[in-house]
């Protein structure tokens, strides 16, 4: 069983919010609206665990009160439901009767504050609420089922801790800002995954101008640990995005098989690393050029990364560590690029076509290549340029497009909020 420890990306869960959070240190506190949790006696305890979450001040702030909250390991006869608790049994026809006047309530909201600030059991304090609701028991049961829950999200005080997976951080992701990882919906990363052909065996290449290690960690968890497959993962800036890949804790030798480059500096080092200055042709020289004014693009649009000038600086001028790490990672993945790869994944911010153009070659025959993007009629060029040189059959571009359902007995139907677009695949295999 997996264990809590300092440094782990953890990922907390009240009710159906998830947050991604890195628990640092001891003193470490995370942030659920206006609540503040101290996170210290989550060490060494299990993931999965269910803490509650117990008041220790409160105090007014700019957005309300703040109130500060220790977490304390509870059981699971502390978690059963609120109707099941508060032991309602009778309900109402229908709800013609009942008018939205707001005057159900008899309490007042300095009441209810009040003993919020005296009470942390929130089947106590909707108790309270149930009892001094005019209406309640007129409701229907499913009426009464809303109201418990929309009270209970308000003042339920236990969090599950939970450990990051694929599938968890591209929710958190995409609903904190889907800008961040180009709108990549958990629906459309599978798709990416299955599209590639991705293995425990071979190399693949990837590249990817920001989804905050998204791609490159979707990619790495499906190779597997222990296994002999390589990711050649080419970014624009100087420093890769590699939180999604650092909170899923891979096992070392699984980490070692990601080899993170700068796209520009690789094909430099690809083309013309190992030739003497005799031997190295103009046409060398303009295969790396050909992508130089589209890295630099990539990399001042990406999130996190250093701006640039036409000139990518690749390490810090005090860094000499720094400096030898990227040479190494480069002269790995160039001996990688000589042997060609298993498939090719591209997710560009920007026009790829020039990128493409530079990669597709380095891709074995009859081998899948998947190209995300947010604007179709980019990918549009790109299926009509590949279409006409024959470098590429079985193209298909399409867009995915998912409805989430809620599931409830006699009341199943579509979300009523939902994205409506993540994107658009062009996916084909190569020809020799």
């Amino acid at each position: 069983m997996a264990i809590i420890q300092l440094g782990d990306y953890i990922v907390i869960q009240r009710q159906k919010y998830t947050k991604l959070q890195k628990f640092g240190s001891l003193d470490a506190t995370a942030t659920l609206g206006k609540e503040h949790l101290e996170l210290k006696s989550l060490l060494d305890q299990p993931y999965g665990s269910t803490f509650k979450m117990c008041v220790k001040e409160s105090k007014a702030g700019k957005r309300g009160a703040q109130r500060q909250h220790s977490l304390e390991l509870c059981t699971e006869n502390e978690l059963r439901s609120i109707r099941d608790v508060l032991n309602i049994s009778s309900s109402g026809a229908d709800n013609r009767d009942i008018s939205d006047n707001g005057e159900a309530q008899s309490l007042k909201s300095s009441d209810i504050e009040q003993m919020r600030e005296e009470c942390n059991e929130s089947s106590k304090i909707i108790e309270k609420l149930v009892e001094n609701s005019k209406t309640f028991h007129n409701r229907t049961e499913y009426s009464q089922d809303k109201y418990l829950l929309k009270k209970e999200k308000k003042y339920f005080e236990f969090v599950q801790i939970r450990q990051p997976t694929i599938r968890l951080m591209a929710d958190i992701f995409h609903r904190q800002d889907p800008d961040k990882i180009m709108g990549i919906r958990v629906d459309t990363l599978s798709q990416i995954i299955s599209y590639s052909g991705i293995s425990g065996f071979g190399n693949y290449l990837l590249y990817e101008s920001g989804t905050n290690g998204l791609l490159p960690a979707a990619m790495l968890n499906s190779m597997g640990a222990g296994t002999e497959a390589t990711l050649v993962h080419m970014h624009p800036g100087n420093v890769p995005q590699k939180q999604a890949l650092l909170a899923l804790k891979l096992p070392f030798e699984q980490q070692q098989r990601c080899i993170s480059v700068n796209l520009y500096s690789v094909l430099r080092e690809f083309y013309q690393g190992d030739k003497p200055e005799a031997t190295k042709s103009s046409g060398d020289e303009e295969k790396v050029e050909a992508v130089t004014e589209t890295e630099v693009t990539a990399e001042e649009q990406s999130e996190g990364f250093e701006p640039s000038s036409k000139k990518v600086k690749l390490e810090s001028p005090n860094s000499n560590k720094a400096h030898q790490r990227w040479q190494v990672e480069n002269k790995r993945a160039a001996a990688l690029m000589n042997e060609k790869f298993d498939s090719l994944v591209m997710a560009a911010k920007e026009h790829p076509s020039s990128i493409l153009q530079a990669l597709l070659p380095l891709v074995k025959p009859s081998r899948p290549v998947v190209i995300f993007g947010t604007c179709k009629e980019l990918l549009q060029e790109i299926y009509m340029d590949l279409k006409t040189t024959g470098k590429v059959t079985n193209l298909h571009l399409t867009s995915n497009w998912m409805r989430t359902y809620q599931i409830l007995p006699n009341r199943t139907h579509p979300e009523v909020n939902m994205s409506g677009n993540s994107g658009y695949l062009l996916t084909g295999y190569t020809l020799k």
